[in-house]
Protein backbone atom coordinates (compact mmCIF):
# COMPACT_ATOMS: atom_id res chain seq x y z
CA UNK A 1 0.00 0.00 0.00
CA UNK A 2 1.13 3.29 -1.12
CA UNK A 3 1.26 6.07 1.80
CA UNK A 4 -2.41 7.73 2.02
CA UNK A 5 -2.01 11.65 1.58
CA UNK A 6 -5.28 12.75 0.51
CA UNK A 7 -9.36 11.50 1.12
CA UNK A 8 -8.40 9.77 -2.84
CA UNK A 9 -6.42 7.86 -1.17
CA UNK A 10 -8.47 6.74 1.42
CA UNK A 11 -11.32 6.10 -0.58
CA UNK A 12 -9.50 3.90 -2.56
CA UNK A 13 -8.44 1.52 0.37
CA UNK A 14 -11.73 1.47 1.38
CA UNK A 15 -13.13 0.02 -2.04
CA UNK A 16 -10.44 -2.70 -1.49
CA UNK A 17 -11.55 -3.45 2.55
CA UNK A 18 -15.57 -2.87 2.30
CA UNK A 19 -17.60 -5.89 0.93
CA UNK A 20 -19.79 -5.20 -1.52
CA UNK A 21 -23.03 -4.93 0.25
CA UNK A 22 -21.37 -1.94 2.52
CA UNK A 23 -19.52 -0.04 -0.43
CA UNK A 24 -22.46 -0.09 -2.53
CA UNK A 25 -24.57 1.39 0.28
CA UNK A 26 -21.72 4.05 0.50
CA UNK A 27 -21.09 4.87 -2.28
CA UNK A 28 -24.10 4.83 -4.82
CA UNK A 29 -26.14 7.82 -5.73
CA UNK A 30 -29.42 7.85 -7.03
CA UNK A 31 -30.80 6.19 -10.35
CA UNK A 32 -27.93 7.57 -12.93
CA UNK A 33 -25.88 9.15 -10.44
CA UNK A 34 -25.41 12.47 -12.39
CA UNK A 35 -25.84 14.55 -9.34
CA UNK A 36 -23.42 12.23 -7.38
CA UNK A 37 -21.05 13.22 -10.02
CA UNK A 38 -21.84 16.45 -10.21
CA UNK A 39 -21.63 17.15 -6.55
CA UNK A 40 -17.61 16.88 -6.59
CA UNK A 41 -16.97 17.93 -10.29
CA UNK A 42 -19.29 21.32 -9.74
CA UNK A 43 -16.06 22.66 -7.65
CA UNK A 44 -13.90 23.28 -10.58
CA UNK A 45 -16.53 25.41 -12.01
CA UNK A 46 -14.98 27.88 -9.28
CA UNK A 47 -11.78 29.37 -9.20
CA UNK A 48 -9.57 30.45 -5.98
CA UNK A 49 -7.67 33.81 -7.17
CA UNK A 50 -3.96 33.70 -5.35
CA UNK A 51 -2.51 36.86 -3.08
CA UNK A 52 0.87 37.30 -2.47
CA UNK A 53 3.00 39.37 0.16
CA UNK A 54 0.67 38.83 3.16
CA UNK A 55 2.21 37.87 6.56
CA UNK A 56 0.56 34.27 6.23
CA UNK A 57 3.18 33.27 9.53
CA UNK A 58 -0.32 32.77 11.66
CA UNK A 59 -3.27 31.05 10.05
CA UNK A 60 -6.51 30.50 12.48
CA UNK A 61 -9.38 28.46 11.41
CA UNK A 62 -11.01 28.39 14.57
CA UNK A 63 -15.09 29.21 13.73
CA UNK A 64 -17.74 29.80 16.62
CA UNK A 65 -20.84 27.48 15.73
CA UNK A 66 -24.11 28.15 17.37
CA UNK A 67 -21.88 29.39 20.60
CA UNK A 68 -19.27 26.38 20.35
CA UNK A 69 -15.95 26.82 19.34
CA UNK A 70 -14.43 24.33 16.18
CA UNK A 71 -11.22 23.83 15.81
CA UNK A 72 -12.18 23.76 11.59
CA UNK A 73 -15.17 24.95 9.19
CA UNK A 74 -15.39 21.34 8.03
CA UNK A 75 -17.40 18.78 10.52
CA UNK A 76 -18.73 15.13 10.04
CA UNK A 77 -21.92 14.97 8.27
CA UNK A 78 -24.66 12.56 9.02
CA UNK A 79 -24.12 8.82 7.64
CA UNK A 80 -25.68 5.75 8.30
CA UNK A 81 -24.56 2.48 9.45
CA UNK A 82 -21.12 3.34 10.39
CA UNK A 83 -20.43 -0.15 11.99
CA UNK A 84 -20.28 -1.80 8.29
CA UNK A 85 -17.28 0.08 7.59
CA UNK A 86 -15.22 -0.45 11.18
CA UNK A 87 -16.60 -2.49 14.37
CA UNK A 88 -16.06 0.69 16.45
CA UNK A 89 -18.43 2.19 13.44
CA UNK A 90 -19.77 5.98 15.10
CA UNK A 91 -18.03 5.51 18.50
CA UNK A 92 -14.77 5.49 16.67
CA UNK A 93 -15.83 9.01 14.08
CA UNK A 94 -17.16 10.49 17.20
CA UNK A 95 -13.84 10.32 18.92
CA UNK A 96 -12.06 11.31 16.21
CA UNK A 97 -14.04 14.76 15.24
CA UNK A 98 -13.44 15.12 19.64
CA UNK A 99 -9.81 14.90 19.10
CA UNK A 100 -10.14 17.69 15.78
CA UNK A 101 -12.24 20.01 18.12
CA UNK A 102 -14.94 19.86 15.15
CA UNK A 103 -18.62 18.45 14.94
CA UNK A 104 -19.45 15.72 14.80
CA UNK A 105 -23.86 14.88 13.51
CA UNK A 106 -25.14 10.99 14.27
CA UNK A 107 -27.79 9.88 12.00
CA UNK A 108 -31.41 8.43 13.36
CA UNK A 109 -30.16 5.68 11.75
CA UNK A 110 -26.86 4.69 13.40
CA UNK A 111 -25.71 1.53 14.35
CA UNK A 112 -24.42 3.07 17.52
CA UNK A 113 -26.97 4.67 19.48
CA UNK A 114 -27.11 8.02 21.02
CA UNK A 115 -25.74 7.22 24.36
CA UNK A 116 -23.39 4.99 23.30
CA UNK A 117 -21.63 8.10 21.12
CA UNK A 118 -22.27 10.28 23.93
CA UNK A 119 -19.85 8.29 26.66
CA UNK A 120 -17.60 7.45 23.65
CA UNK A 121 -17.12 10.93 22.54
CA UNK A 122 -18.25 13.42 25.85
CA UNK A 123 -16.22 16.24 25.22
CA UNK A 124 -17.15 16.26 21.38
CA UNK A 125 -19.66 18.75 20.26
CA UNK A 126 -22.36 16.86 18.95
CA UNK A 127 -25.33 17.32 16.84
CA UNK A 128 -28.27 14.85 16.61
CA UNK A 129 -29.84 14.56 13.03
CA UNK A 130 -33.49 13.27 13.04
CA UNK A 131 -35.88 11.87 10.85
CA UNK A 132 -39.62 12.72 11.94
CA UNK A 133 -41.27 9.50 12.50
CA UNK A 134 -45.41 8.90 12.24
CA UNK A 135 -45.10 8.07 15.82
CA UNK A 136 -44.29 11.62 17.41
CA UNK A 137 -44.41 10.18 20.52
CA UNK A 138 -41.44 8.14 19.56
CA UNK A 139 -39.77 11.12 17.81
CA UNK A 140 -40.14 13.21 21.14
CA UNK A 141 -38.63 10.52 23.16
CA UNK A 142 -35.36 10.23 20.49
CA UNK A 143 -35.39 14.53 20.87
CA UNK A 144 -35.36 14.11 24.65
CA UNK A 145 -32.21 11.09 24.92
CA UNK A 146 -30.39 13.68 22.88
CA UNK A 147 -31.09 16.01 24.93
CA UNK A 148 -29.73 14.43 27.75
CA UNK A 149 -27.03 12.84 26.21
CA UNK A 150 -25.07 16.49 25.85
CA UNK A 151 -26.15 17.26 21.98
CA UNK A 152 -26.07 20.18 21.35
CA UNK A 153 -28.03 20.74 17.72
CA UNK A 154 -31.29 19.16 16.53
CA UNK A 155 -30.60 18.40 12.62
CA UNK A 156 -33.65 17.79 10.81
CA UNK A 157 -33.45 16.26 7.35
CA UNK A 158 -36.25 17.10 5.34
CA UNK A 159 -35.35 15.90 1.93
CA UNK A 160 -36.27 12.14 2.40
CA UNK A 161 -39.94 11.79 2.80
CA UNK A 162 -39.43 9.17 0.27
CA UNK A 163 -35.90 7.00 -0.17
CA UNK A 164 -33.86 7.56 -3.46
CA UNK A 165 -33.91 4.80 -6.08
CA UNK A 166 -30.26 3.64 -5.66
CA UNK A 167 -29.60 1.46 -8.22
CA UNK A 168 -26.65 -0.14 -6.78
CA UNK A 169 -28.52 -1.70 -3.99
CA UNK A 170 -31.47 -2.92 -5.64
CA UNK A 171 -28.58 -4.46 -7.48
CA UNK A 172 -27.07 -6.10 -4.37
CA UNK A 173 -30.13 -6.85 -2.38
CA UNK A 174 -28.81 -4.45 0.20
CA UNK A 175 -29.06 -6.00 3.71
CA UNK A 176 -27.93 -4.34 6.93
CA UNK A 177 -25.27 -7.24 8.11
CA UNK A 178 -27.41 -9.73 11.05
CA UNK A 179 -25.20 -8.85 13.89
CA UNK A 180 -26.19 -5.01 13.81
CA UNK A 181 -28.83 -3.21 14.31
CA UNK A 182 -30.81 0.30 14.21
CA UNK A 183 -29.20 1.30 17.89
CA UNK A 184 -31.61 4.12 18.10
CA UNK A 185 -35.10 2.22 18.25
CA UNK A 186 -36.49 -0.35 20.99
CA UNK A 187 -35.53 -3.82 21.01
CA UNK A 188 -39.56 -4.30 20.14
CA UNK A 189 -39.13 -1.79 17.69
CA UNK A 190 -36.48 -3.62 15.70
CA UNK A 191 -38.51 -6.64 16.27
CA UNK A 192 -41.62 -5.57 14.45
CA UNK A 193 -39.11 -4.01 11.68
CA UNK A 194 -36.81 -7.07 11.21
CA UNK A 195 -40.18 -8.92 10.75
CA UNK A 196 -39.36 -12.23 8.98
CA UNK A 197 -38.28 -13.41 5.34
CA UNK A 198 -35.12 -12.11 3.80
CA UNK A 199 -35.69 -8.82 2.81
CA UNK A 200 -37.58 -6.82 6.05
CA UNK A 201 -34.50 -6.08 7.34
CA UNK A 202 -33.76 -3.59 4.06
CA UNK A 203 -33.44 0.29 4.69
CA UNK A 204 -36.32 0.72 2.20
CA UNK A 205 -38.46 -1.30 4.56
CA UNK A 206 -37.23 0.62 7.57
CA UNK A 207 -38.05 3.73 6.14
CA UNK A 208 -41.83 2.73 4.65
CA UNK A 209 -42.26 1.56 7.78
CA UNK A 210 -41.49 4.54 10.31
CA UNK A 211 -40.94 8.05 8.13
CA UNK A 212 -43.24 10.19 7.71
CA UNK A 213 -43.87 11.07 4.51
CA UNK A 214 -46.50 13.58 5.35
CA UNK A 215 -44.31 15.74 6.92
CA UNK A 216 -44.82 19.70 6.27
CA UNK A 217 -43.58 23.31 7.70
CA UNK A 218 -45.93 22.48 10.46
CA UNK A 219 -43.98 20.12 11.68
CA UNK A 220 -40.92 22.20 11.89
CA UNK A 221 -42.37 24.30 13.98
CA UNK A 222 -43.72 21.90 16.22
CA UNK A 223 -40.23 20.15 16.17
CA UNK A 224 -38.92 23.40 17.63
CA UNK A 225 -41.49 23.72 20.25
CA UNK A 226 -40.73 20.58 21.61
CA UNK A 227 -36.99 20.63 22.00
CA UNK A 228 -35.10 23.59 23.96
CA UNK A 229 -32.06 22.76 21.80
CA UNK A 230 -31.69 24.88 18.26
CA UNK A 231 -32.72 23.32 14.86
CA UNK A 232 -31.42 23.18 11.84
CA UNK A 233 -32.90 22.58 8.52
CA UNK A 234 -30.91 19.78 6.35
CA UNK A 235 -31.73 19.39 2.55
CA UNK A 236 -32.43 22.69 1.66
CA UNK A 237 -31.75 23.32 -1.68
CA UNK A 238 -33.87 26.64 -2.80
CA UNK A 239 -33.90 30.09 -1.24
CA UNK A 240 -37.62 29.72 -1.12
CA UNK A 241 -37.44 26.59 1.38
CA UNK A 242 -34.84 28.39 3.29
CA UNK A 243 -36.62 31.64 3.85
CA UNK A 244 -39.81 29.17 5.09
CA UNK A 245 -37.15 27.10 7.43
CA UNK A 246 -36.30 30.26 9.16
CA UNK A 247 -39.71 31.97 9.23
CA UNK A 248 -41.06 28.57 10.93
CA UNK A 249 -38.21 28.92 13.59
CA UNK A 250 -35.02 26.84 12.53
CA UNK A 251 -31.59 28.14 13.59
CA UNK A 252 -30.00 27.51 10.87
CA UNK A 253 -30.16 25.67 7.35
CA UNK A 254 -28.18 23.30 5.67
CA UNK A 255 -27.95 23.41 1.93
CA UNK A 256 -27.79 19.43 0.51
CA UNK A 257 -29.29 17.27 -1.46
CA UNK A 258 -28.47 13.86 0.01
CA UNK A 259 -24.80 12.79 -1.43
CA UNK A 260 -26.92 12.71 -4.18
CA UNK A 261 -28.40 10.05 -3.27
CA UNK A 262 -32.17 11.83 -3.46
CA UNK A 263 -33.39 13.50 -6.45
CA UNK A 264 -30.88 12.47 -9.73
CA UNK A 265 -30.35 15.81 -11.62
CA UNK A 266 -30.64 18.18 -9.39
CA UNK A 267 -28.02 21.18 -8.46
CA UNK A 268 -24.78 20.29 -6.89
CA UNK A 269 -25.02 21.68 -3.16
CA UNK A 270 -21.85 23.89 -4.29
CA UNK A 271 -24.23 25.61 -7.06
CA UNK A 272 -27.41 25.63 -4.83
CA UNK A 273 -25.37 27.37 -2.10
CA UNK A 274 -24.79 30.80 -3.29
CA UNK A 275 -28.60 31.30 -3.41
CA UNK A 276 -29.83 30.26 -0.45
CA UNK A 277 -27.20 32.70 1.59
CA UNK A 278 -28.33 35.47 -0.67
CA UNK A 279 -31.92 34.49 0.78
CA UNK A 280 -30.98 34.10 4.46
CA UNK A 281 -27.34 34.20 5.04
CA UNK A 282 -28.68 37.55 7.05
CA UNK A 283 -30.43 35.80 9.10
CA UNK A 284 -29.03 32.80 9.82
CA UNK A 285 -26.07 30.68 9.89
CA UNK A 286 -25.77 28.57 6.61
CA UNK A 287 -24.07 25.59 6.01
CA UNK A 288 -23.49 23.36 3.28
CA UNK A 289 -22.78 19.37 2.62
CA UNK A 290 -22.59 17.48 -0.32
CA UNK A 291 -18.98 16.98 -2.82
CA UNK A 292 -16.33 18.28 -0.35
CA UNK A 293 -13.09 16.19 -0.99
CA UNK A 294 -10.29 18.68 -0.16
CA UNK A 295 -9.34 21.29 1.80
CA UNK A 296 -10.17 23.97 -1.70
CA UNK A 297 -13.73 22.63 -1.96
CA UNK A 298 -13.86 23.72 1.23
CA UNK A 299 -12.55 27.03 0.81
CA UNK A 300 -14.69 27.79 -1.93
CA UNK A 301 -17.93 27.13 0.11
CA UNK A 302 -16.97 29.30 2.76
CA UNK A 303 -16.09 31.84 0.36
CA UNK A 304 -19.75 31.48 -1.27
CA UNK A 305 -21.01 32.07 2.20
CA UNK A 306 -21.15 28.89 4.34
CA UNK A 307 -20.20 28.84 7.96
CA UNK A 308 -19.29 25.24 7.67
CA UNK A 309 -18.82 22.60 5.18
CA UNK A 310 -19.74 18.68 6.75
CA UNK A 311 -18.39 15.74 5.08
CA UNK A 312 -19.79 12.36 5.09
CA UNK A 313 -18.26 9.71 2.36
CA UNK A 314 -14.54 11.08 3.38
CA UNK A 315 -15.40 10.15 7.12
CA UNK A 316 -16.53 6.56 6.29
CA UNK A 317 -13.61 5.67 3.88
CA UNK A 318 -11.41 6.66 6.88
CA UNK A 319 -13.21 4.24 9.26
CA UNK A 320 -12.73 1.92 6.97
CA UNK A 321 -9.36 2.27 6.04
CA UNK A 322 -8.06 2.42 9.59
CA UNK A 323 -11.12 3.00 12.17
CA UNK A 324 -10.90 5.77 14.38
CA UNK A 325 -7.22 6.53 13.35
CA UNK A 326 -8.65 6.67 10.03
CA UNK A 327 -11.57 8.97 10.75
CA UNK A 328 -9.20 11.46 12.07
CA UNK A 329 -6.35 11.05 9.36
CA UNK A 330 -9.61 12.57 6.97
CA UNK A 331 -10.10 15.17 8.91
CA UNK A 332 -6.56 16.15 9.39
CA UNK A 333 -5.69 15.75 5.72
CA UNK A 334 -8.98 18.59 5.06
CA UNK A 335 -7.24 20.54 8.25
CA UNK A 336 -4.08 20.68 6.28
CA UNK A 337 -5.20 21.17 2.57
CA UNK A 338 -7.69 24.22 3.72
CA UNK A 339 -5.34 25.89 5.66
CA UNK A 340 -2.38 25.36 2.60
CA UNK A 341 -5.49 26.67 0.64
CA UNK A 342 -6.06 30.03 3.10
CA UNK A 343 -2.47 30.76 3.08
CA UNK A 344 -1.93 31.20 -0.37
CA UNK A 345 -5.10 33.19 -0.80
CA UNK A 346 -3.77 35.22 1.69
CA UNK A 347 -6.62 35.19 4.32
CA UNK A 348 -5.11 34.06 7.85
CA UNK A 349 -8.69 33.71 9.87
CA UNK A 350 -11.83 32.00 8.50
CA UNK A 351 -14.69 35.00 9.23
CA UNK A 352 -11.92 36.74 6.45
CA UNK A 353 -12.83 34.22 3.54
CA UNK A 354 -15.56 36.25 1.37
CA UNK A 355 -16.64 36.11 -2.25
CA UNK A 356 -13.50 37.98 -3.27
CA UNK A 357 -11.82 34.68 -2.58
CA UNK A 358 -13.12 32.95 -5.55
CA UNK A 359 -14.36 34.01 -9.03
CA UNK A 360 -16.90 31.79 -11.51
CA UNK A 361 -14.94 30.44 -14.07
CA UNK A 362 -17.01 30.93 -17.72
CA UNK A 363 -15.66 27.09 -18.88
CA UNK A 364 -16.56 24.12 -16.69
CA UNK A 365 -13.49 22.01 -18.09
CA UNK A 366 -15.22 19.23 -16.74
Amino acid sequence: MYPVVCIDDLERSALARLDQNALGYYSSGADGEQTLRDNIAAFQRYRLRPRCMVDISTIDLTQTVLGHQVNMPIGVAPTAMQRMAHPEGECATARAAEQMGTIFTLSTISTSSIEQVAAAAPRATKWFQLYVLKDRAMTVRMVQRAERAGFSAIVLTVDAQLFGRRLADARNGFQMPPHLSMANFTEELKNTVKGSGEQASGINNFVQTLFDPSLTWDDLSWLCGVTRLPVLVKGVMTPEDAATAVDRGASGVIVSNHGGRQLDGCLATVDALGPVVAAVGHRCPVFMDGGVRRGTDALKALALGACMVFVGRPLLWGLAHDGERGARLALQLLHSELRLAMGLCGVTKVADVTEKVIEKSERSHL
